[in-house]
């Protein structure tokens, strides 16, 4: 359930099969790449599992994308069918729309876009107001004249090497990544991770993990199907009314971003809610204090990513470690391989840093439209970019990344990206860096480098700037400027990051 709505197994099996033959009239089959642009809720989950019943490939996208990202996701990934709510929050997706691809909801489909020229067909969740042929309901009439026998001949061809989904990443690069799993792959892995966090039919999941990202997706939303267990979410902005949805739904686990929960625990009605159901999870904050680690640093830690089809390294438990073990993220989850490497691709001794190489049958199968081997070595190896270390015990410790992305409430954030937005923006160079933040982990920063008489934006200014062609959280939130000749260089020539950061702590 997602606030009031409620959907069962057998409401779930029955809308997607529904909307699945309209899929089908709409003339989407086995290989179809259908966009998935919602919220958490019933409609996206009716929408990925009618997907899935036909072979199609889903593929969600942020609901916190701008039009110029949206265009991208949709072009890059060759998205066909988009399955659409009409708004989410402020967001009005017809508006971005019109604005990313030209949709016209009073024009009769199909669409034909320049910027987008695989996409023919959107069906909106709601908008009353468009002219037919551009909503779900719509979508769903159209099917009712589809056999049942022609449904059921299309989901029995469907096979565990099919693509399920491209779950792209949150901005690992200036362009976020398509990454492709199959049926067969991730469902076996998901059966995996519910084994070890033991998930099972009786449980009730709170999860704020979004839909459009891997864990959500992954670990949240199909673990919890494969299990049969019960989820629940909210899609409220207000902490008060979340907290409601909690209270009233009695979940016993928490899990997603423990950086993006702060807000319910500083809200002022929190201290008077019962939340004694919760037995287990990783929101420590709304976590009763019986259940809640007086230590979180002691508490093994998760390494999910996209590519590894959420988590990757995990432990067996959610018990307390011993000091030494402070920091560990246990052990490769059963059927991956590991290994940290030098740069030379050379096994590090135990103890000693390197890079986390990772290889098994639940790692994706590769980015959309890139070759294989620019994602894998010739033996099959997943060169992560992460860096990790593992002790003589066989415990892993993840270290950060190789290289310099900013991880913002479970987002990754490209500073080269920001900073290609902020010199078209306002006309500055400028560094994008992270800075530590008790809540999210890591807030944006930016410092401009600004010469002369005119004027540079501050952080809200920056933020008015930016608005329209970057996702809230890759928008700096602290901004500080200098001149070119004050700019601290190393001796490679390079602006030296620690002293920028230095800049954010004189006030």
């Amino acid at each position: 359930m997602c606030d009031d709505e409620r959907l069962t197994y057998r409401d779930a099996s029955e809308a997607s099969r529904s909307l699945a033959k309209g899929l089908i009239s709409a003339g989407a089959g086995r290989g179809t790449h259908v966009g998935l642009l919602m919220p958490n809720g019933a409609d996206f989950a009716v929408a990925a599992l009618a997907a899935a019943r036909i072979g199609a490939v889903a593929i969600p996208m942020s609901t916190m994308s701008t039009a110029t990202e949206l265009r991208t996701l949709i072009d890059r990934s060759d998205t066909e069918f988009l399955l659409a709510a009409a708004s989410h929050r402020s967001s009005d997706f017809g508006a971005l729309l019109r604005e990313a691809v030209g949709l016209d909801p009073h024009a009769p489909p199909p669409l034909e876009s320049l910027s987008a020229p695989t996409l023919r067909r959107v069906f909106f969740t709601g908008g009353e107001d468009m002219d037919h042929g551009w909503t779900m309901p719509d979508l769903v009439r159209s099917g009712e004249a589809v056999d049942d026998g022609l449904l059921a001949a299309i989901e029995a061809d469907v096979s565990p090497s099919d693509d399920l989904v491209i779950v792209h990443t949150s901005g690992s690069t200036s362009t976020p990544k398509g990454v492709v799993h199959t049926h067969g792959a991730l469902l076996d892995h998901l059966r995996v991770l519910n084994g070890l966090r033991d998930h099972r039919p009786e449980e009730i999941l709170f999860s704020n993990s979004p839909f459009f990202w891997i864990g959500g997706f992954a670990y949240t939303f199909l673990g919890t199907m494969l299990a049969g267990a019960t989820l629940v979410c909210s899609r409220a902005a207000d902490p008060a009314r979340v907290l409601d949805v909690i209270e009233r739904e009695r979940p016993t686990m928490v899990n997603g971003y423990a950086s993006s929960i702060a807000a319910l625990a500083a809200d002022p009605t929190f201290p008077r809610r019962d939340l004694s159901s919760i037995r287990r999870g990783n929101l420590y904050p709304i976590m009763p204090e019986d259940v809640r680690p007086a230590d979180p640093g002691l508490r093994p830690g998760m390494l999910g990513m996209t590519e590894g089809g959420s988590v990757v390294l995990a432990a067996d438990h959610e018990n307390d470690l011993p000091e030494a073990r402070r920091g560990s993220f246990g052990s490769p989850v059963p059927g991956y391989e590991a290994r940290v490497v030098d740069r030379d691709g050379a096994d590090r001794p135990a103890g000693e840093p390197g890079e986390l190489w990772l290889r098994g049958p639940a790692l994706m199968r590769g980015y959309y439209g890139v070759e294989r081997f620019a994602a894998f070595d010739e033996e099959g190896w997943f060169h992560t970019g992460d860096r990790a270390r593992v002790d003589e015990d066989g415990h892993w410790y993840f270290l950060g990344r190789d290289d310099d992305l900013i991880k913002t409430a479970g987002a990754n954030v490209s500073p080269a990206e920001v900073q290609d937005a902020i010199l078209t923006a306002t006309g500055l160079p400028s560094y994008v860096l992270g800075l530590p933040d008790p809540e999210r982990g890591q807030i944006v920063a930016a410092v401009l480098i600004a010469d002369g008489d005119a004027p540079t934006p501050d952080a809200a200014g920056l933020r008015t700037a930016l608005a329209p062609v970057l996702s809230p959280y890759k928008i700096p939130r602290a901004v500080r400027a200098v001149p070119g000749s004050a700019l601290p260089l190393r001796s490679s020539g390079k602006a030296d990051l620690g002293r920028l950061r230095e800049l954010f702590d004189e006030g």
